[in-house]
């Protein structure tokens, strides 16, 4: 059973399948205990993580073995959810500790295969302060818990490992996960490439726009900065080296551009869903409230290519490289059809994000029968359905590995008050002034962001700095998407920044070179987020549209000033003059 990563056999197809069915399952099968489906979850996450990624055969096995025994503890718990409900978190046998203690070990070793160390090593310190914190003397300590308390809250109960965040993996960003699947498995990546070169192959910097559009489009549904990079990267990056571009500037835009796949609705990198359930804000509102800074995210890359265009001499796409209007529309078609059914759905029809996606999915499926020409073929179906099974299955793993992990942390938060006491720390330092708290908060965020996923990130950075930001006055989506937007400074900022890597990688560049320009170009990145604090009408598309255009308006102008201030060719006096004149717009005016 133990295939290897490059070549997974049947039994993962089959894997897939089940994994894809079961989610889906979940949402036309009605309400079903959170004790069942959550630990079920993460009994189909472990093979795909413990195994099938395994790189030695040592980790095989004992991938192997730790899959069966946590299949069996998940089994245990999904089995006995009605009695352990009963119980409220109190751990009252030998055996059920054994099992609590193997599954907190499960998740925390689960992620290190998945991501690497850094979010189970902050898991493991949240632990430790749980069990030993009653040692830790001052305000930073807490009264101490008793171990079967301890245990119990964070394995038997709608708490820690199976809190509201896995939850939120479960219900919702699985689907959308299985969505982005069926259709990158389709023509869906061409369409969008396509798209792209008709709208932008024949404007100055066309082959880099081109880049821009097409990420942003595969990014709302990927949701992954280093996943867009290889895929669309893999056609635009050639094409621009290929028309003479700065190798480093080539690798830049492919990095600043897929890493606004994350801010971008309607995936959001699963932040768009976890904000639901920290906020209580419906999906649609979040939806609109994270349009326009998205908008101006891109925006201002396009503007920063214009810069560029002033020191390089960047050439449109040829015209035999466009592609002609037919294939345009017809690969345009695989994408449109499942996106106007789920925002149909979504907008007008009244219907949750999940029941939408699971709804596109179908439709999506169907698109597979066909391929660029319209051909059917049964043949080409069970192939791009196989591919798009692998997909679902390997990425809903590691989603589901993240969060999971990530859950135990914000389980230890709840119990033991450390939010709260770190919410008060962020205060004092900063005065009870918001500037400093959220300058504070934004270095925080880079920090963590280094070493975790963004959402990871900014599920840990917002529990214990977002109560703080709103004490002070912010409203709480608004504190969310700052935050959220700070947790994704790491894709472009050194020393960790996991886009430009895999950009340099691909282009043949230094990557430092690659990070400095790509920092330029995605200079909007580190200011929208202010710009939303400062003129908060720009996420109130919904409730104020003529407020949010204004105010986009307005902070797209400054970024303007200070895209060309950072990035043309013009003497240093008028560029300090632009950077000014844009910094005054956004922050003043």
């Amino acid at each position: 059973m133990f295939e290897s990563d490059t070549r997974p056999g049947p039994v993962w197809v089959m894997l897939g399948a089940v994994t894809v069915i079961f989610h889906l399952g979940l949402i036309f099968y009605g309400l079903t205990p959170a004790l069942v489906s959550r630990p079920l979850h993460m009994a189909l996450v472990l093979p795909w993580v413990l195994i099938l990624a395994a790189r030695t055969r040592a980790e095989r096995w004992s991938g192997g073995v730790l899959t069966v025994l946590g299949v069996a503890a998940c089994a245990y718990i999904a089995l006995n959810e009605q009695a352990l409900a009963d119980q409220y978190g109190f751990i009252d046998t030998p055996l059920q500790m054994v099992i609590g203690v193997f599954l907190i070990l499960l998740a925390l070793e689960t992620a290190r295969r998945a991501i690497g160390w850094p979010l189970p090593l902050v898991a493991l310190l949240a632990l430790l302060y749980a069990a030993l914190g009653e040692h830790v003397p001052g305000q930073f300590g807490h009264p101490g818990l008793p171990t079967p308390s301890l245990v119990g809250t964070l394995t038997i109960t709608e708490g820690g490992l199976w809190g509201s965040l896995t939850g939120v993996s479960v219900g919702v960003v699985s689907i959308f996960v299985i969505f982005g699947a069926v259709l990158n498995a389709g023509e869906a990546g061409r369409g969008f490439m396509n798209l792209a070169g008709v709208m932008a192959g024949r404007l100055k910097g066309g082959a880099a726009k081109v880049a821009v559009i097409s990420s942003a489009l595969m990014g709302s549904i990927s949701g992954s900065a280093s996943a867009n990079v290889a895929s669309t990267g893999a056609i635009t990056i050639p094409s621009m080296v290929r028309l003479g571009y700065p190798r480093a500037l080539a690798g830049a835009v492919e990095a600043v551009a897929s890493s606004g796949g994350q801010i971008m609705p309607p995936l959001m990198g699963a932040g768009a869903f976890v904000m639901v359930e920290l906020t209580g804000t419906p999906y649609t509102q979040i939806m609109a409230a994270a349009l326009l800074p998205a908008l101006l995210y891109f925006a201002t890359v396009w503007v920063g290519i214009n810069a560029y265009a002033t020191r390089h001499d960047l050439s449109p796409v040829a015209e035999e490289d466009r592609p002609e209007r037919r294939e345009v529309l017809v690969t345009s078609l695989f994408f449109a059809v499942p996106f106007v059914i789920l925002l149909q759905l979504i907008f007008f029809g009244g219907y949750t994000p999940q029941y939408a996606a699971s709804l596109a999915i179908f439709a999506g499926v169907a698109l597979l029968l066909t391929d660029v020409n319209l051909n059917v073929s049964l043949r080409g179906f069970a192939a791009r359905l196989t591919q798009a099974l692998l997909t679902a299955g390997r990425q809903v793993a590691v989603i589901g590995a993240i969060i999971i992990c990530a859950s135990l942390v914000i389980g230890v938060l709840a119990m033991t008050g450390l939010g709260v006491k770190i919410t008060s720390g962020i205060l004092s330092l900063s005065g009870d002034m918001l500037w400093p708290a959220l300058l504070l908060t934004a270095v925080a965020c880079l920090v963590l962001g280094m070493e975790v996923p963004t959402t990871a990130a900014y599920v840990i950075c917002v529990s214990v700095a977002g109560p703080a930001l709103i004490s002070l006055g912010l409203e709480p989506l608004l504190a969310h998407l700052f935050v959220f937007w700070f947790a994704l400074l790491s894709t472009i900022t050194p020393p960790v920044c996991g886009g430009v890597f895999i950009a340099a990688g691909m282009v043949g560049e230094n990557w430092l070179k690659v990070a400095l320009k790509a920092m330029a170009l995605g200079i909007g990145l580190y200011i929208i987020p202010l710009a939303m604090v400062a003129n908060p009408d720009i996420i109130r598309l919904a409730d104020d549209p003529q407020g949010a255009v204004f105010d986009t308006a307005k902070i797209a102008l400054g970024l303007t000033g200070i895209s060309y201030g950072v990035i043309a060719r013009r003497p240093v006096w008028l560029r300090a003059l632009l950077i000014l004149a844009g910094v005054l717009v956004i922050f003043v005016l």
